[in-house]
Formats: C-alpha cells, structure tokens, sequence
C-alpha cells in the first residue's frame, strides 16, 4: 500500500497530505475542547472552596452554653482542687504528679499565688512527712469556715508513703494550722489515691468527713473519717459502685482516652470513685468513678455505723443517673447535684426529680476538675487539660499553658451541714 501511495499522481498525493491535515487539525480541536473542558471542571471544583472560605463566619458551629468568668491562670504548675470560704478567700492546690511543684496548695491574692498557710510546710521533705506536705489533691473549706488539705501521701502515683497520707486542718483566722489525722495502713492501702472530701459536721462530736479513693490499680471505695477521734475506716471497699466501668473509654477532643505506653500498647482509663457530694439533707453521699458516666449514692447512716457489715452498707447503694463522665462533683442547698462533663467541655446540673440541664458548655473548658460552690452564688472550677499529658499522648505533653480557673453564675448556695 505503501508503494501504491508514493506513485499516486500529485493531485492524489496533495489530497492525502490534505486529509492528513485535516484529521491532525481535528484531533488538535478535540484535544483543545477537551482541555477546556478539563479547565472548567477544575475551576468547578475549586469554586466550592472559594465560597468557603468568604462565608466561614456564617457556617454552624458548636453551641456555647452559659458565661463563665476568668478568674485566674497558672503558667506554672497544674491546679487540680479549688475552694472558696465564705469571706471571699480562694485557694487552690497542685498535686506533685510530675510537673515542678514548689508549692502544693495556694491561696490566691490579687490574682496571684502565694504559698499557703506557709511555704515551709509546702516544701517535699521526706523526712519530716507529719510536718509537710507531699501532695495535696483537694482542698476544701467545711461549713464551720476551717480550711482542709488533703495529702495524698503519694508522688507522681506511686503507692503511698507511710505516715505522709493525712487530712491537715488551717484556722483561717490564724492561718495556723490547728488539726493533723493521719491514716493507718489497712485505711490508706499502698494502692490508695485519696481525691477528694466532703463533711457532714453534725454526725459524732466534731463531725465526719468522707472521702473517695479513686485508686487506678487497687480497691476502690469510700474513707470514713470521725474528726473528733481521728478514727477512719473504708466503706464499699471494692464495691462495684465505685470501680471504673468496664470496657469504659470516654472520647475528648475527638480521641479516645488511653493510656499508651512506650511499646505502643493502648490500654483504657481505668479510674475509680473520684468525684463527691453531699446531699442538702445530709442523708445521702453522691459519687461517681472517673472511669463510668453513672451518679451513685449511698446512705450516709449506714457509711458512720460501724455496727454494719460492708455487705449491708452496699445494700443502700442506688444508682441515681446516667451522665456525662464526671470528674468533680458539687452540690447545692436546694438539693442539686453539678458534675463536670470532661468529655463535652461541660458542668450538667441533676435535679432531685431526675431532670438534667447544661449550665456551661465552652470549648476553653479542656478537662474541668474540681467544682467548689460558694456563698457569692458562683460556681468555681479548674480546668487542666489532664486528657493532653503525655501519659496519654505517646509520652509528648500535649497541654497548653496556661490552665485556667473560671467561675459561673449559678444563684445557688453551698451545703453547710454543721
């Protein structure tokens, strides 16, 4: 064919080269038309984003429930435990997990704070457990005005030291302090995290005190104090009640909450009694694991008779609500519990009745902790951004300084049992 081609005469040869023009000419028009069409739906495709980025303001974003005030920042150590007496004072406090701590518990003045009741008793001295402090994680002040430090005993987790678990008790007049109870060993177990306190003063002669054990690797349950005789004792040791919820992993920030180690292992959040409240009336004690989104109480007749089994102060035990996972909790005189919801940035309000409202809901709220109602009628909390430390980020501290304590309006008054 080849042949035949070249010996065409010319005007065949030129109609060839003709027709070969043309069809490159056509393939070049499709080719353009194709491009074309490729460029619009480029700029099809990219238009969508455009109209984005003009209209951001406008797009629905997560709703902020109420107004909570700013009332101090800490660039320094992490604050867990806040409370509040009736003239107005602030303290808070900062447990030794690991961070540098160069006081364990403070009361803030003028926006600042400064070591209290002294920076002695906050420096780490071993040796002298009974006259200093290792690590506070609650403070609170009870319904007769006395200021409460509660040692942990126990420096970053580690199963506490002997002798250094104790209640220490501050005259806020004096600012001396007045009051030591220590605990004895099958009280404060090696495994024991004490986390947080609440009193009912006019049960016995100087009143009880109660305390949640929210140990991550031993039983779990409620410390009984009798303020007057120094005499403690465990109620609802081990009680279901109070262990972490089985199969529990709470979602923050869009992650799940584990602990990874440094093989990469994930393992879940397994914490238990930890937040506490009293009842307005005084005849119940309000708790919940850290590792469970359940409200549970239990009698608080059947906690002080020591007359009662284990087995028959559990009886008393119900299971009051279905809420957000909780780290703090706080109650009110009209019968209110709060409970921080760490998982939404949030504090719920349970009423009596069974009926439950979000008082705050603020995207700045990264973990709040400890919940303290005081007599102005505000609501004051940390927020620390537990979720970001590096135990549970792959060993990089995730959290942002600095950590914060906020205060809402609430219009409610604090239970004074005394």
């Amino acid at each position: 064919m080849q042949q035949l081609c070249l010996h065409r005469p010319g005007w065949a040869r030129r109609a060839g080269v003709s027709a070969v023009a043309c069809l490159l000419a056509a393939i070049l028009s499709l080719s353009r038309a194709s491009a074309q069409e490729d460029s619009d739906e480029v700029v099809t495709a990219k238009s969508p984003v455009l109209v984005r980025e003009k209209t951001v303001d406008t797009i629905p974003s997560q709703k902020v429930i109420g107004q909570p005030e700013l009332v101090a920042s800490f660039n320094e150590a992490m604050p867990t435990g806040v409370t509040v007496s009736a003239s107005g004072r602030i303290f808070v406090n900062f447990p030794r997990w690991g961070d540098k701590v160069d006081y364990t518990v403070a009361e803030l003045v003028d926006g600042k704070c400064v070591p209290y009741p002294n920076a002695e008793i906050n420096k780490l001295d071993l040796k002298k457990l009974r006259d200093h402090l290792v690590s506070v994680q609650s403070v609170v002040v009870d319904p007769r005005g006395r200021f409460w430090m509660l040692d942990t005993g126990s420096l970053a987790f580690q199963p506490t030291i002997i002798g250094a678990a104790k209640m220490v008790c501050v005259d806020l007049k004096t600012n001396r302090v007045v009051e030591k109870i220590e605990f004895p060993r099958d009280v404060v177990l090696p495994t024991t995290y004490l986390n947080d306190v609440r009193f009912d003063l006019r049960r016995g002669k100087g009143g009880m005190a109660f305390i949640t054990d929210s140990s991550g690797s031993g039983p779990n349950g409620i410390i009984v104090v009798d303020l007057a005789r120094k005499k403690s004792w465990r109620r609802l040791n081990d009680h279901a009640s109070t262990r972490p919820m089985p199969g529990f992993v709470p979602i923050i920030e869009g992650q799940p909450l584990v602990f990874v180690n440094d093989k990469g292992q994930r393992q879940s959040l397994k914490v238990g009694a930890d937040g506490i409240a009293i009842g307005a009336d005084g005849k119940n004690l309000y708790y919940c694991p850290l590792s469970s989104r359940k409200l549970f109480s239990v009698s608080v007749d059947a906690l002080c008779d020591q007359k009662l089994s284990d087995v028959e102060v559990g009886e008393t035990v119900r299971e009051v609500i279905e809420k957000g996972a909780s780290d703090g909790l706080e109650s009110d005189s009209l019968g209110r519990i709060y409970a921080t919801d760490y998982e939404h940035n949030a504090i719920q309000r349970l009423s009596p009745g069974g009926g439950q409202e979000t008082i705050v809901c603020d995207p700045r709220l990264l973990w709040p902790d400890t919940l303290s109602l005081a007599a102005d009628g505000y609501l004051y909390f940390t927020t620390n951004q537990i979720h970001r430390q590096a135990t549970f980020q792959g060993g990089v501290d995730r959290r942002q300084k600095p950590y914060a304590l906020f205060r809402v309006k609430v219009d409610a008054q604090p239970v004074l049992l005394k």
